[in-house]
């Protein structure tokens, strides 16, 4: 049972939902800050060449109605912000008095974001097991490190945070129960394997969170009563725009609404400080039948 609630840190990922243009990048951070209200937005960096082979970077893009380029590896190049773009994307988080942070999905990424030095470094699930990676970021990145279990044995979520406690940066690492998935219908969120991960982890690692690719935001509240004190959505200004992730993102009414109720169950979530409270005992002197 969670007795001590912190108070809940929202992420907006932006992802590749800007479809590779800076000024909708620019307008997602400026809404997310303003109108959301969330604490921090989330990209993502990839280097194509590094990450897919050449067969993987050739092939047409598995859903073509999607793409941005003629093969998978254009398309993915189409959706890339070199490291100045990221740069101009941080200053622009920070006038809007917002956290940035990226995904980095390879060494070259993990390199070139780290010498930015933003708050936090975000591992997506599927390369939580590069473990070169993990290490170079332990030993040459001093911030917060986020990693999410989507599709990851229990087996390979041992050997991960063992790594961190080696590495003496567990304390640094905050692990996010996620389903992999596009969008992930309900029965398969499986909220529970947060308990799993606080029992077996919290005490290990600074935190832990909340990745969820499912439609609406109530199952997000529920996270977070369960102990997931990070979380994490995928956001778009327009859920029908082209795009893989759009689908199981929020819009930013969404985005916004999710804030505003977890800060209100945050507020909530208490005992009593006494048996009568202030509130009540104007209400009990007026209407509570007491016998004499």
């Amino acid at each position: 049972m969670v007795t001590d609630y912190k108070k809940p840190i929202v992420i907006a990922e932006i992802g590749c939902n800007h479809m590779g243009n800076m000024d909708i990048a620019h307008e997602m951070i400026k809404t997310a800050a303003i109108f959301c209200n969330v604490d921090a937005v989330k990209f993502q960096k990839r280097c194509p060449k590094e990450l897919l082979t050449p067969e993987q970077y050739n092939a047409p893009h598995p859903h073509p109605e999607n793409s941005y380029g003629s093969t998978y590896g254009e398309h993915r190049e189409f959706l890339e912000f070199d490291l100045d773009q990221h740069r101009q994307l941080k200053e622009w988080c920070e006038e809007a008095g917002i956290i940035y942070s990226t995904s980095v999905w390879d060494m070259t990424s993990a390199k070139e974001i780290a010498s930015l030095n933003p708050v936090f470094i975000k591992i997506p699930s599927a390369c939580n097991t590069h473990y070169e990676m993990l290490e170079w970021l332990c030993d040459n990145y001093e911030g917060e490190i986020q990693i999410s279990f989507g599709m990851t044995t229990h087996k390979e979520e041992e050997e991960i945070i063992s790594l961190f406690e080696k590495k003496g940066r567990a304390k640094d690492l905050v692990v996010y129960n996620c389903t992999s998935g596009y969008p992930v219908p309900f029965e398969d969120v499986c909220l529970l394997e947060i308990n799993r991960l606080r029992e077996s982890y919290e005490s290990r690692v600074k935190a832990i969170g909340f990745s969820g690719h499912h439609l609406g935001i109530a199952v997000d509240v529920s996270a977070y009563t369960l102990g997931a004190s990070y979380i994490e959505r995928h956001y778009t200004l327009d859920r029908t725009w082209k795009g893989t992730d759009h689908a199981a993102s929020l819009e930013p009414d969404g985005v916004r609404k999710l804030k505003r109720n977890l800060e209100a169950v945050y507020k909530a979530l208490r005992y009593k400080n006494e048996e009568i409270l202030p509130i009540e005992q104007v209400q009990r002197n007026k209407l509570k039948y007491v016998k004499h």
